[in-house]
């Protein structure tokens, strides 16, 4: 096995990182270039001047809208582009799945495949002969290991690449959006694999659109925007920047409330105040299954129609439940210089634990367009105890028991939804 880093230095360190692209209109221009030497591209700035470090055990997320630089880093820092300016320091053996397909040759069956991709990021024959049947029985495809890879789904190919990253025993492991081609098992499977290995003192370094899971297994979170780190620090704090960015909201305009922290957006229209309640009052400690009220008080500088939104997101930043006016079917309409209450009813069907309300206004059913006012934890309550019968997992789901001789069972069928 690869043994670990054990004098304290970074596993990855990235200094000034820089790569661009030349983008031709046509093919026929890049002829043209070549030939004649005058430019018929232009520039693309990829990465611009990024620098971070990847301590050994630690696990870092990088968010980013589309087009951020996100997967031309990961490449970079898995050797398969070289950068135009910078330096990449790697200690030990770096293994990732990015693209699906990378470093496979349709034309070779799995068995081979393995073999040859396994040498491509540091294998040597005796580690790759070891653990070839391990591999084998992660990826679930004993029954097509000997068959082409053409003839793989692109599901297969990822079970196949993950496999064989993570059996490399690296130092660092990286991981694309490839993952999200598996079927939800396979995910879940990979998943538990990828925070057993940050478990037992393994890097990671993971791209994602979903916060969730970056809040989940990340310790920090960089966030790239338009090829530069935007932020690099805790997951939450990363996360509520990339809401702004793709709510289409300038940090350099005033669009911040003193009054309201860790909030922004328009303002026109804007939450003063969050209450939640029980049957007694104003309340921070709830039963589960407990009914209870969230209370918005509004104040609106005009005359508008919004959706008024709220989501509850447990003690580690994941979203539990959400829901707005919009996807209620329901209208929220509000008169300049006038203040309202928009108040939701519901029980709280979850897990004893703490909570926080974040609470929005927006012109859709989501955020991203007008966001008039976004308020991350407004408000936190904690569920202590139960109010009717307990249960295990996150939240309660209303459970109806039968027994009946087996002449009677029938076998279910599928019917259309």
């Amino acid at each position: 096995m690869t043994a670990r880093v054990q004098n304290g230095l970074p596993v990855l360190e990235v200094q000034r990182l820089s790569k661009r692209f030349k983008v031709y209109n046509r093919t026929a221009d890049r002829l043209f270039e070549g030939l004649f030497g005058k430019a018929r591209h232009r520039v693309h700035v990829a990465l611009e001047d990024v620098s971070f470090s990847l301590g050994q055990g630690e696990a870092i997320g990088v968010l980013g809208q589309n087009g951020a630089g996100k997967s031309t880093l990961l490449k970079l820092v898995s050797g398969v582009l070289m950068p135009d300016a910078g330096t990449i320091a790697r200690r030990g053996r770096i293994a990732g799945l990015l693209e699906l397909g990378t470093g496979f040759d349709g034309r070779l069956s799995g068995r081979e495949n393995i073999a040859v991709n396994a040498r491509l990021i540091g294998m040597t024959s005796a580690e790759i002969e070891e653990r070839f049947e391990a591999i084998v029985a992660f990826s679930e495809l004993a029954g097509f290991i000997d068959a082409p890879l053409r003839t793989y789904s692109s599901g297969m190919i990822m079970r196949l690449g993950f496999a064989v990253a993570i059996h490399a025993d690296p130092v660092c492991f990286i991981v694309d959006e490839a993952l999200a081609v598996g079927d939800a098992r396979f995910q879940q499977k990979c998943l538990k694999r990828i925070r057993e290995f940050r478990d037992s003192g393994g890097s990671i370094l993971y791209v994602s659109h979903d916060i969730n899971s970056v809040k989940l297994l990340c310790d920090r979170a960089i966030l790239l925007s338009d090829g530069r780190i935007a932020f690099d620090g805790l997951p939450d704090e990363a996360a509520q920047i990339y809401y702004r960015l793709i709510a289409g909201i300038d940090d350099e305009a005033p669009h911040t409330d003193e009054s309201t922290p860790d909030s922004y957006g328009a303002l026109r229209t804007r939450i003063r105040n969050v209450v939640l309640s029980n049957r007694f009052g104003p309340a921070m400690r709830f039963a589960s299954g407990e009914e209870i009220t969230i209370e918005l008080e509004c104040e609106s500088s005009q005359t508008t129609q919004l959706s008024v939104g709220i989501l509850i997101r447990d003690r580690f930043g994941q979203d539990v439940f959400g829901t707005n006016t919009a996807l209620l079917r329901k209208e929220a309409q509000f008169a300049a210089g006038t203040s309202v209450c928009c108040r939701f009813s519901l029980p709280l069907n979850f897990a004893p634990g703490k909570y926080t309300v974040t609470v929005a206004l927006h012109s859709d059913d989501t955020h991203v367009h007008d966001c008039q006012h976004w308020w991350d934890a407004a408000a936190a309550f904690e569920i202590a105890g139960f109010s009717d019968e307990p249960f295990s997992g996150l939240c309660y789901v209303p459970v109806r028991f039968d027994q009946y001789p087996v002449r009677d069972f029938a076998e279910p069928t599928l019917q259309e939804p």
